[in-house]
């Protein structure tokens, strides 16, 4: 059984919604900028999504206030989105919609914002503090349980980066077990203090906007994003299906890919056989594409291995940063446009290709048809997958 995709959405740094977002990748527009984040001034530079200060919840759901929750809203209502949830729990009913939401940090910024304030003469946290709807890792789900009134099966995965990948995983199977009719998969990350301070002391973090596959790479951008995808049992217009997922844990290290990718090709490999697909079937490969020195060789190790050197492959994440915990969900997307649209996004800021890297990487974007592809998300510890997307038509 596939899943389709009958309705998405993304907002990011490079603007509110899908159309935003096919017009950056077509014009080859990126929106990173230096860093000024909550006066964090690392030299670095970040996706920010702008005036989430100003995003309103809905009345009735203030308690669940916190910049993560503010850009899902946000999110939810670009391309119709929420509207077409409301129209499928009519259709289905509350408690046979799914919802799996990926995210690394949820709400956290709250706490670092109240530890900010507590100090030898102010030992308590400040008032309004809400861990249960706006610091715990469930928030995101219980925020859009309660916005839509949904009683389904739902989970909140954390995974670090391939995080709302593997919500997909979940999504299709819950589907497939006869749990749920739609499903809609999330994806949501805002900027924190903790993947600051974390990355920089990892020296992670890129001096200049990141350069995916560059031979002058020198590490990642972090960006803030959040996104939805409404999965379906039925067609109906649809012109993308998520047809396959493959995972692996290799545990290889800590922070560090297997040298020659060996979780990665696992993944791609299981995405491939679950979709019955074979290696020629893929037209373009979605990049995890870090801008780090090891991840690129590493990834591309992978490929070479399960589908050789000639396929087109791209890494997005220099349009609006790593995104770490939905960075999943908006390169699925991204995959999907591609693919709706058939066109191969290019690889910005990549000006050479590493001479380790041996696989076709797309610099520019063309017109393609693609009819198959693959994304992949490759978190921290090998925590690795790969989601298999087919044209319905």
């Amino acid at each position: 059984m596939r899943a389709h995709f009958r309705h998405m959405t993304v907002t990011s740094a490079l603007g509110r919604g899908c159309d935003a977002m096919l017009r950056a990748l077509r014009e080859h527009r990126g929106a990173l900028a230096r860093n000024a984040f909550a006066g964090e001034h690392y030299d670095t530079w970040t996706g920010v999504v702008e005036k989430l200060d100003g995003v309103a919840l809905p009345i009735g759901m203030e308690r669940f206030d916190c910049r993560s929750n503010r850009l899902m809203e946000l999110a939810l209502l670009q391309d119709g989105f929420a509207d077409a949830v409301l129209a499928t729990r009519e259709k289905h009913g509350a408690h046979r919609i799914g919802l799996y939401v990926g995210t690394s940090s949820a709400g956290i910024l709250e706490v670092e914002l109240g530890y900010r304030v507590r100090n030898d003469q102010v030992r308590a946290l400040p008032d309004g503090l809400r861990y249960r709807e706006a610091m715990n890792l469930f928030s995101p789900a219980a925020y859009i349980a309660e916005r839509f009134r949904l009683s389904g099966p739902m989970a909140v995965v954390s995974s670090a980066c391939s995080s709302s990948a593997k919500a997909f995983a979940s999504a299709l199977r819950a589907m497939r077990a006869g749990l749920c009719d739609a499903a809609i998969v999330g994806g949501v990350e805002t900027l924190c203090l903790t993947t600051l301070h974390g990355f920089a002391s990892l020296e992670l973090l890129s001096r200049a906007p990141c350069r995916p596959c560059d031979a002058g790479r020198d590490g990642i951008s972090l960006g803030e994003a959040a996104g939805f995808v409404l999965l379906t049992r039925d067609a109906g217009d649809a012109v993308v299906a998520l047809a396959g997922y493959g995972e692996s844990s290799d545990a290889h290290h800590l922070s560090t890919p297997h040298p020659e990718g060996a979780g990665a090709a696992m993944a791609m490999r299981a995405a491939l056989q679950m979709a019955g697909m074979q290696a020629g079937d893929v037209d373009y490969v979605n990049l995890h594409g870090t801008a780090t020195r090891t991840n690129d060789v590493a990834e591309d190790a992978a490929i070479r291995a399960v589908l050789g050197n000639a396929v087109p492959r791209s890494a997005t994440k220099a349009w609006m940063g790593h995104t770490l915990g939905a960075a999943g969900l908006v390169e699925a997307v991204i995959t999907a446009l591609a693919i709706r649209h058939g066109f191969i996004p290019g690889t910005l800021n990549c000006s050479t290709v590493d001479p380790a890297i041996h696989g076709n990487v797309e610099r520019a974007g063309r017109a393609a048809p693609v009819r198959a592809a693959l994304t992949n998300s490759f978190g921290f510890g090998g925590s690795n997958c790969t989601l298999a997307l087919q044209a319905v038509r």
